[in-house]
Order: C-alpha cells, then sequence, then structure tokens
C-alpha cells in the first residue's frame, strides 16, 4: 500500500481539547491559540506517514525563526528525567548552552535519518559551515507502525520545517504523533500556552509535548484508568515509554535558568499520571527567543514562569490525548481514544467541572478559552 503523506496540518477539529470539554488546568491565561506558536516567531510543522494500515508515524518541527543570520544561536538547555532515549545533539546543547537548530520530533528507528535531513537543512542555510548541531527527538510507536521499515525520508523531514507555521498547529494523531501510546490511550502531539508577569514585562510560554508514556491518566487529580473507560482495551504496554517535551519562552532567561524550566516541564508529567518507568526516556527542551542584550530576569522573578511551563504542560499533555482518534496498527493492534463522554461524567462525578455533584470543588480558576 502506498504510504500516505500529509503537510501542514493546521487545523483543530473542534471539540477534541481539553478546554473543549470544560478541563481547565490552573488560573493562568493562555496565549491567543493556547499554543507553542504564540511565542512569537516560534514555528511548527508536521509531516504525517499513514498507511492506514502498518505505518503511523511522522516528523513534527518546532522551528524558532530566529535563528538566521547575524544569530545563528539561542539560549537553550536540555534535562533528562530518565535518558532511556536517543536526543542526537543534546550534549552540544548541555555543554554551549545554546540551540542552533530546529527541534525536530520522529520515531525512535528514524531519529538518525532525521537527524542527516536537519544537518542537510542547515548546511543549505550556511554554505561556509563546517560544524552543525541538528538537535532531534524521538519517541517509540513501535506498538502501532512498522519501527523497523523506517519510512521517514529527509524529505518528509525537510518538509515538516520548510512548511512550518505560526498558525494553531495540529494536535493528536499528525507527525511525529501519529503511532504513540499514552497512559493506556492513543496519544499524540499536543500544545499549549501561558502568558503571565516576571519582573514587571509580560511572558509568554509555549510547551509542545509528543507523548507515549505509560502510567495512569489522571485529570485534575482525578484517575481516568483505562481498564475502567474502556473495558475492551488492550492492555499490552508498548516499548519505548518516553516524553519529549518542548518549551519556548520570549523571558530574557540564559541557560542555567532555562535548564530551570526544563526539569519543571519533566515534572509536569506527574500531574497527568506519568509512571516515569524504567524504558521511559523523558527529555526537556527549553529555549528563550529574547533579543540579546537585554537582562536576564533574576531568578527570584522565576516563580510565574516555572507555574506557566507547569500548567502548560499538562494542558499540552491533556490535548495530546484528547485530541487523538483511536487507532489500528501493525500486527491488528489498537489504542483507544480517550472516551469524552465517560472521561467528562466521571470528572463532573467528582466535582471537576461545573454541574459536578461530588466533593470537590466545582470549577478551577477561570482561564480564557485560548483555542
Amino acid at each position: 500500500m502506498t504510504n500516505a503523506v500529509r503537510l501542514g496540518e493546521l487545523s483543530r477539529p473542534a471539540g477534541r481539547r481539553a478546554r473543549d470539554l470544560g478541563i481547565v488546568v490552573g488560573p493562568l491565561p493562555t496565549g491567543r491559540h493556547n499554543a507553542i506558536t504564540d511565542v512569537a516567531g516560534v514555528l511548527v510543522g508536521h509531516t504525517t506517514v499513514d498507511d492506514g494500515a502498518d505505518l503511523h508515524t511522522g516528523v513534527t518541527a518546532v522551528v524558532p525563526a530566529h535563528l538566521g543570520p547575524p544569530r545563528w544561536a539561542l539560549p537553550a538547555a536540555v534535562w533528562t528525567g530518565n535518558g532511556y532515549g536517543k536526543l542526537v545533539g543534546s550534549t552540544q546543547v548541555d555543554e554551549l548552552g545554546v540551540l542552533e537548530s530546529p527541534i525536530v520530533l520522529t520515531a525512535t528507528l528514524s531519529v538518525f535519518r532525521a537527524a542527516d535531513a536537519v544537518l542537510t537543512h542547515l548546511m543549505r542555510r550556511r554554505p561556509d559551515g563546517l560544524s552543525f548541531n541538528p538537535l532531534v527527538g524521538e519517541t517509540n510507536d513501535g506498538h502501532l507502525s512498522d519501527i523497523r521499515r523506517r519510512p521517514v525520508t529527509e524529505r518528509h523531514v525537510l518538509d515538516a520545517i520548510d512548511r512550518a507555521s505560526d498558525q494553531p498547529p495540529a494536535e493528536g494523531c499528525v507527525g511525529a504523533g501519529t503511532g504513540t501510546s499514552a497512559l493506556g490511550y492513543k496519544a499524540g502531539i499536543g500544545t499549549s500556552s501561558r502568558v503571565v508577569r516576571a519582573a514587571d514585562a509580560p511572558v509568554t510560554v509555549g510547551t509542545l509535548v509528543q507523548a507515549n508514556f505509560g502510567g495512569v491518566l489522571t485529570v485534575l487529580g482525578v484517575p481516568l484508568p483505562v481498564d475502567e473507560l474502556v473495558p475492551q482495551a488492550d492492555r499490552t504496554e508498548p516499548p519505548g515509554n518516553s516524553c519529549m517535551i518542548v518549551v519556548a519562552t520570549d523571558a530574557s532567561l540564559d541557560a542555567r535558568q532555562l535548564g530551570r524550566l526544563a526539569r519543571r516541564a519533566v515534572f509536569a508529567m506527574g500531574r497527568v499520571g506519568a509512571a516515569y518507568a524504567n524504558g521511559s526516556g523523558d527529555y526537556a527542551i527549553a529555549f528563550s527567543t529574547a533579543e540579546p542584550g537585554r537582562p536576564t530576569i533574576a531568578d527570584a522573578h522565576l516563580d510565574p514562569i516555572f507555574a506557566a511551563v507547569l500548567d502548560s504542560v499538562e494542558e499540552a499533555l491533556l490535548n495530546s490525548l484528547f485530541a487523538a482518534t483511536t487507532t489500528r496498527g501493525v500486527g491488528g493492534r489498537v489504542r483507544h481514544a480517550v472516551p469524552h463522554e465517560a472521561a467528562v461524567r466521571r470528572l463532573a462525578a467528582a466535582g471537576r467541572l461545573p454541574g459536578g455533584d461530588g466533593d470537590g470543588p466545582t470549577t478551577r480558576p477561570p482561564a480564557p478559552p485560548g483555542r
């Protein structure tokens, strides 16, 4: 069967984000689109490779438009929650504290071809360059996709980068999230943002996740186990339980401070029920788009930014699940989507949504409905 390749994919189906179901994470306002692209100059592109049968994979690229002449590096940091994964280029980011390339996410066995493709992109942009550091991460989509076929090509990666846009990215079964699973359900790509004030200045924080990890889905503190909401679900645990998280901000922060943001991004996985298993590669990459020369924000003023990271990653993870659709993959294996109505009923009964009759609060603090 010929692979179906989809490019761009900027549209968001209605009713498929956490907020569309009344699930609001925290009191902080979102950006315009409630997406990582709310950080000015941050673009996202997807290429989806899906044949409707054995292949469910792809590429997601986070592209800082600021990387260009004369500025070829941005302050950045990587934090490893658990290092069972392949994050090409991470040691140089650790050593130098800078990001020099788009951040590309894909499947485990395609990460090395993807890195070579990013190298092609960088060499094309800088014909005189003699050293480059592509940054490419992965999660293992081998439960639903025939990962050993390594279907991701250079063209797929370059298309994701070249077509990256500042529009709200598609979520769920798209790009690098096409074949991923999390917390017993079908998952994928998710994104969110928050706008706060730090040191008397507005700051935007945007996050994007590739969710593929184990545990028990927990929403606003309420467990939603797959064996209760989808009794017929296949409980086989996929290999390579992992999560890639990208954090972008326009706050003026140095690499050390961005490392503090990256740590909190991985901490946020615990809010949705992550098990942090032995085989989980849990990584966060944080970078700043602030103009060079601006004074960095003092550590004493970082608390609002930390809160923004925690809340936006939590919501991005929920979006990665609620936006996903049930997928049948290689070997006939199936990953079911979170059943929206059943989830809402349980949350309402626990008093976590308006109209609930449980013992908990009936609402969360209001926030703008950022789509």
